[in-house]
């Protein structure tokens, strides 16, 4: 299994926003950018108080946080990524969100080619 780790920093999720790749889709937003040399990932999660109250926003956060560790040994290493939660990420079917997720790592080259066995 993958290790990721997470991504704190503002003016690294600033850098993502400025000079990354990114694709929307109905439930979240993903930002990606290539870091040199390294066999891990770095997940940021961004959940904006437009969202609704506290209570929403971090189920919104577990939410997200959860398709990615279930899709984590699908994806390439050595990125930095950010999710950019939208409305739909706190009261849509979880189904909508795994299946959003996955088609937008797909258009930013996240996934790893399928092994044919």
């Amino acid at each position: 299994m993958n290790k990721t780790l997470s991504l704190k920093e503002n003016h690294l999720f600033r850098a993502l926003y400025h000079r990354g790749k990114s694709a929307a889709g109905k439930t979240m937003v993903v930002y990606v950018m290539k870091r040199r040399n390294q066999a891990v990932n770095r997940l940021g999660i961004t959940v904006s108080v437009k969202l609704g109250c506290a209570v929403e926003r971090n189920r919104a956060r577990r939410r997200i946080r959860e398709t990615y560790r279930l899709n984590e040994t699908r994806l390439k290493c050595g990125f930095d990524i950010v999710i950019v939660a939208r409305k739909a990420a706190v009261d849509g079917p979880f189904d909508l969100l795994q299946k959003d997720f996955d088609r937008l790592c797909g258009q930013l080259g996240l996934l790893e080619a399928e092994r044919h066995e």
